[in-house]
C-alpha cells in the first residue's frame, strides 16, 4: 500500500474513468472538473485518514501489510493506487505496465520495489518490463485491467483505453497465462476504464457485472468462471457504481481459525449489494471487512482492491 502525500482529483485520467467525482463525498458531485469544496489539501487530508484507517483495519484482521510512502513532489494523485503499475508473482516475477496518464507514470518508483524486498525478506527473479507500449499509445494497468485467477493462470480483462488485447496478449504469453477477453460498459455505453472495477475472483466465487456485458460475452465469460468451479456473483449498475465490483480477498491467520480468506470491499459497496449478493458472498469467503473510504473513491475513482497490491513471491506465504 502506497501512503499518499498528493492525492487529489486527477483530471488526466477523468476523461476515461467515469468514476471519478468533483466535490466533497456525500455532496453535489460532477464528473470532469477540478475538486470543488475544500481544495486539494483538505481531499489529501481526508484521504490519508481513511488510508491509516483501512491499513490499520487489515492489520487488526491479521493481515501483513507493507506501507510505503508517497513524496509530495512531483506531485502524483493517484499514487493511492500501486496495482496498477505493478504486480508481484509467485515464481519470483515482478512485472511493470504502460500507464495512460503521463502523471502517473512517475508512480513507478524503484525505491518502492527495494523497500517491499526489504521489508518482506522478498526475492525478484525476473523483472517484465512492458512500459515501453506508452510510446506506441497502448496500456495494460495491471491488476486493475487484469482480474487473475492465479490458482488456475487465467487473465480476465475488459477492453478499453487503458486495457489493449495485444498488451493482454503479451503479458499472457509471458506469464503463461490464457487470456479471456471481453467488453463491458457503463449505463452510458463507454467502456470500463479498469477490470476490476466490474469484477472480482476470489477462492470459491466470483463477482461479475453481467449487466454490462454483451450477451455473448457474458455467456463465455460465465462458463469459464463456472468451468473453474466458483459461484458466479452478478452484480448490477447500482452495485458497481457504489465499489461493489472492486473488492478483493486477502489471505490471513488466525490462532482459533488458522488459515482463512477475508473478503475486503468499502463501506459503499457493502451498502449497496443486495441481501442476495451479500448472504452469497459470505457463505464464499470466511470473513468480510468493510472499511469506508469515501473520498478516495469519489476524487479518485477508484476504491479498496485497487488500493492493495498483493505481494507473491518465492519468499511469501500469503499476500497483501
Amino acid at each position: 500500500m502506497i501512503r499518499p502525500a498528493a492525492f487529489d482529483y486527477n483530471p488526466q485520467t477523468a476523461a476515461t474513468n467515469r468514476m471519478q467525482k468533483t466535490g466533497q463525498p456525500g455532496g453535489p458531485q460532477s464528473a470532469g472538473g477540478p475538486q470543488s469544496g475544500g481544495g486539494a489539501q483538505s481531499g489529501q487530508a481526508r484521504a490519508l485518514s481513511e488510508f491509516d484507517a483501512f491499513a490499520q483495519a487489515l492489520r487488526s484482521e491479521g493481515v501483513t501489510v507493507c506501507v510505503a510512502d508517497d513524496t509530495p513532489a512531483p506531485p502524483k494523485p493517484d499514487a493511492i493506487f500501486p496495482n496498477n503499475w505493478v504486480s508481484f508473482h509467485e515464481d519470483g516475477t515482478l512485472v511493470l505496465y504502460p500507464m495512460q496518464a503521463e502523471n502517473r507514470r512517475l508512480e513507478r518508483r524503484p525505491e518502492i520495489i527495494e523497500s517491499i524486498k526489504q521489508q518482506l525478506g522478498l526475492k525478484i527473479s525476473r523483472v517484465v518490463d512492458l512500459t515501453r507500449y506508452e510510446s506506441s499509445g497502448q496500456f495494460l494497468e495491471g491488476t486493475g485491467s487484469l482480474v487473475l485467477d492465479r490458482c488456475n493462470r487465467i487473465a480476465y480483462a475488459c477492453t478499453s483505453p487503458r486495457t489493449h488485447p495485444a498488451v493482454v496478449e503479451e503479458w499472457c504469453r509471458e506469464m503463461g497465462y490464457e487470456s479471456v477477453l471481453f467488453d463491458a460498459t457503463d449505463r452510458g455505453g463507454v467502456p470500463f476504464y479498469h477490470t476490476n472495477v466490474m469484477m472480482c475472483i476470489g477462492t470459491r466465487m466470483a463477482v461479475l457485472g453481467t449487466c454490462a456485458m454483451s450477451a455473448d460475452d457474458r455467456d463465455r465469460v460465465i462458463e469459464r468462471l463456472e468451468i473453474t468451479g466458483r459461484d458466479v456473483i452478478e452484480i448490477q449498475y447500482d452495485e458497481i457504481e457504489q465499489f461493489a465490483g472492486n473488492m478483493l480477498e486477502l489471505a490471513s491467520w488466525d490462532e482459533a481459525l488458522g488459515d482463512y480468506r477475508l473478503l475486503v470491499m468499502s463501506e459503499a459497496a457493502r451498502r449497496a449489494v443486495r441481501p442476495e449478493v451479500y448472504a452469497r458472498l459470505s457463505a464464499s469467503t470466511d470473513y468480510m471487512l468493510a472499511v469506508p473510504v469515501p473520498t478516495i473513491e469519489t476524487l479518485g475513482g477508484g476504491s479498496v482492491r485497487c488500493m492493495l497490491a498483493e505481494v507473491f513471491g518465492p519468499a511469501q506465504a500469503s499476500a497483501t
